[in-house]
């Protein structure tokens, strides 16, 4: 691999979706600082314009359709420069991710300026394409997710480009094997496979050393790590699990804290429990997506659990832990969903003390089995008012999960700050993932301090720093 040392190209990347995306877009700048591409802010600037995307949703795919439209204008007027013989920008424009994986070739027909289309499977093929792209091909690299898990690990090749934050995402694993009857994810990144232990306490370690705080572990299903591993060959024969990695990586030197999503919840064990009890620099927080609070739609959905083995995984942990925070999705209006059953979802979350919930409208999403129960399917006035109503439970919850921690002490990592009435307000985060603001020095940005909660809205807390 040939570096190039002085920047000649500005790239620029939108990135949509989950955790797993920015990570990948980090590796993708990784890789292109490499051949001379600089990271821009500023899309107008760029000669490389990439969109890396996330098919969950339909909307989320509508957002990266009109970005692409959007670039693709100011393709066409570089272009109308270049024919009257005036000074142009040779802009090219990339198609990644999720959505680019589902629709393959049908991106580049659709649109006629776009000149590379890359799968969740070739980004580290990246440095090939450009090439490619920059002799004037036009190219669609969407290798085909395996059927069926092969022994191998996910390798993190070239240099990571992080984003200039406290927080380091490291992927520990990739894909699903679950095939829950919504969901797009095997189908865009495969099934599961898992990197190599020492791989991943490398890059931890790599990251502490740069000076980043926090490291997350991402994974669809991340505490089904290690599954396809064999033990025997490099982790001393002991099992290769979620919670054996914990401790390891607790062993780094460092003030540091660490983080994993997204967990499933029948794969959370009585040994995960215990690991994070264990370690001192795990946080206390657990994002447990249970879709629905039915039974019955859970079973329709493929989700491997009742709304009662739910309730037992939440209560194990809240009683292991004193501040711990769990939070959830759910999904209003899946098909065949009964009024009843959606009331069910409302009722979960009181049960459970859900501390927070992502939420959204079913959508049908290509090659799921439950896009093909057009006759279940629930209209979009319905969906709209079910959801309206889900998101006022979810913000019912918030405050009332924020009260709790009222005249409590909290260790807070400060992530940023703002001049507010010729104040410093500064805001972090608590090894919950509770945000709290208080007053304070700038400088102490990126530091960790104790505060005290003095008071709650719905969506952070307010504090002072305890003497």
């Amino acid at each position: 691999m040939e570096e190039t040392k002085q920047f000649n190209k500005k790239v620029y990347v939108e990135t949509m979706g989950c955790q797993m995306n920015k990570s990948d877009t980090e590796r993708i700048l990784g890789m292109l600082s490499h051949f001379g591409y600089e990271e821009t802010q500023d899309p107008k600037s760029a000669d490389l314009l990439i969109v890396n995307t996330c098919s969950i949703r339909q909307l989320s795919a509508d957002k990266a359709y009109s970005a692409v439209g959007v670039w693709g204008k100011w393709k066409n007027e570089e272009r109308k420069k270049e024919l009257e013989g005036k000074p142009f920008r040779d802009i090219k424009i990339a198609f990644c991710g999720c959505v680019a994986q589902q629709d393959k070739e049908k991106l580049l027909k659709r649109f006629p300026f776009l000149d590379l289309v890359f799968g969740t499977n070739n980004v580290y093929e990246l440095p090939d394409l450009i090439k490619r792209i920059n002799n004037n091909e036009r190219v669609c690299a969407t290798n085909e997710t395996p059927k069926k898990f092969t022994e191998g690990e996910i390798e993190a090749k070239y240099e990571i480009k992080r984003a200039k934050s406290l927080n380091a995402w490291i992927p520990i694993m990739e894909g699903c094997d679950n095939f829950c009857t919504y969901c797009i994810v095997p189908f865009t990144r495969g099934r599961e496979r898992s990197r190599r232990p020492a791989e991943i306490i490398e890059e931890a370690q790599k990251a502490i050393n740069e000076g980043f705080k926090e490291i997350t572990l991402l994974g669809q299903n991340v505490d089904s790590y290690g599954k396809h591993l064999d033990a025997q060959k490099d982790y001393d024969g002991r099992d290769v699990t979620l919670a054996n990695l914990l401790r390891d990586l607790n062993k780094i030197d460092g003030k540091f804290r660490i983080r994993f999503v997204t967990s499933y919840p029948t794969d959370i064990t009585d040994d995960l429990i215990q690991s994070v009890q264990e370690c001192d620099k795990v946080c206390e927080f657990f994002h447990i997506p249970m879709q629905s609070g039915s039974t019955e739609v859970l079973k329709q959905m493929n989700r491997r659990y009742t709304r009662e083995e739910y309730g037992q995984i939440v209560k194990k942990i809240r009683t292991a832990f004193k501040n711990v925070a769990i939070t959830s999705d759910f999904i209003a209006g899946f098909p065949g969903e009964t009024e009843e059953q959606f009331e069910e979802t409302l009722s979960a979350i009181d049960e459970f003390e859900l501390d927070y919930s992502n939420t959204a409208a079913y959508s049908p999403r290509l090659k799921t089995r439950a896009a093909k129960w057009t006759d279940k399917f629930i209209d979009e006035e319905t969906k709209v008012e079910r959801l309206a109503r889900l998101n006022e439970k979810n913000r019912q919850a918030c405050i009332k999960s924020n009260e709790k921690f009222v005249g409590r002490s909290l260790e807070i990592l400060v992530e940023s700050y703002e001049e507010k009435d010729d104040n410093i307000i500064l805001a972090g985060r608590a090894e919950n993932n509770k945000i709290i603001h208080f007053k304070g020095d700038k400088n102490l940005v990126g530091e960790f301090v104790n505060v005290r909660v003095t008071s709650a809205s719905t969506w952070h807390l307010r504090g002072e720093i305890a003497e």
